[in-house]
Parts: structure tokens; sequence; C-alpha cells
């Protein structure tokens, strides 16, 4: 889609992206040490049944060897396995770039960002892209999926996802 939205609907759309993607970026991974995660909001954003699927390698894999794969969470697992790693360490995400592609009720949204433990800190320790795919009711969008990857040296992320 172009920056510039062309109909209503286009208009409906980018409102509501940004304000689903905004509100997950706020309300899920800007989070201080010993800050408390507001996991029912996060909940509220996702349609029944939806997936987050970091990509993730096996213990002593590499992406050479094909030992990575998406780890398959519902919301629930998604929180259970991220709670305490965000409590204890802290966790901003900043979004660097986006692309959105739209067609009915679904939309596709590749969302670049880098991560810190404190807001204040000078360099990321991460960066990646989150790959987002929405469903639109009629009055919302919903997230359905979101699977991501971090970068590494195998995979740098491409100058068009910058």
């Amino acid at each position: 889609m172009s920056s510039k939205a062309e109909t209503s609907h286009d208009i409906l759309l980018q409102r509501n992206e940004d304000r689903l993607l905004d509100f997950a970026r706020n309300d899920r991974t800007e989070k201080t040490v010993g800050g408390l995660v507001q996991w029912n909001r996060e909940r509220s954003l996702f349609i029944p049944g939806a997936r987050l699927m970091p990509t993730i390698k096996e213990p002593g894999g590499t992406v050479s060897d094909d030992k990575v794969g998406p780890q398959m969470l519902d919301v629930e697992g998604f929180i259970e396995r991220s709670t305490s790693h965000f409590e204890k360490n802290g966790f901003f995400e900043k979004e660097i770039a986006r692309r959105t592609e739209e067609f009915g009720h679904i939309a596709h949204v590749w969302s670049t960002y880098e991560s810190r433990h404190n807001a204040n800190d000078a360099e990321p320790f991460m960066r990646g892209i989150n790959s987002i795919q929405l469903f639109y009711d009629g009055k919302r969008w919903w997230i359905v999926s979101i699977y991501w990857q971090h970068e590494n040296p195998e995979d740098p992320i491409p100058e068009r996802y910058l």
C-alpha cells in the first residue's frame, strides 16, 4: 500500500493498523526491568487461535545445517515464555521500517525492528523483521499471527526492509 491512502478502506486500514501496531508495541515491548507487562491488553489484540512464532535455532544448530525453524506458540505460550525475561532484562522494541499490503479483509505487514534492554541504550542488542498477518472483521483489525526472525551474520536485513 502506498503511504497515501487512496480509499476509505485504505484510510481505515492505516488508522487501525497504526493503532493496533502502536498498541501492541507500547504494551508488549516497552518493558523496564522489574516492570509489569499488560498481558490482558496484549491478549485483546489477537484473534482466538492466533500464533506467535519466533524463528529459533536448535541447540548447537546453525542456519547452514538447516537446524532452524519456527517455534509455534499461542498467546498464552508466548506470555509464559516471555514474562520472566521481560521483567528481568527489560525490553524496548522500536519499529524502524514498515511495509504493508492489503486485500479485502486481510493485510500483511513487514515490520523491521530494533531491540534494546533500556530505552536509552545507545545501540540495539538485536534487530529483525516481524511478519504480521491481520484480519479485518468489519469493525477492527485482529492479529492472526506474528512470525519473526532476528538478524544474524548469515541473514542480514535486506536494504528493502530498512
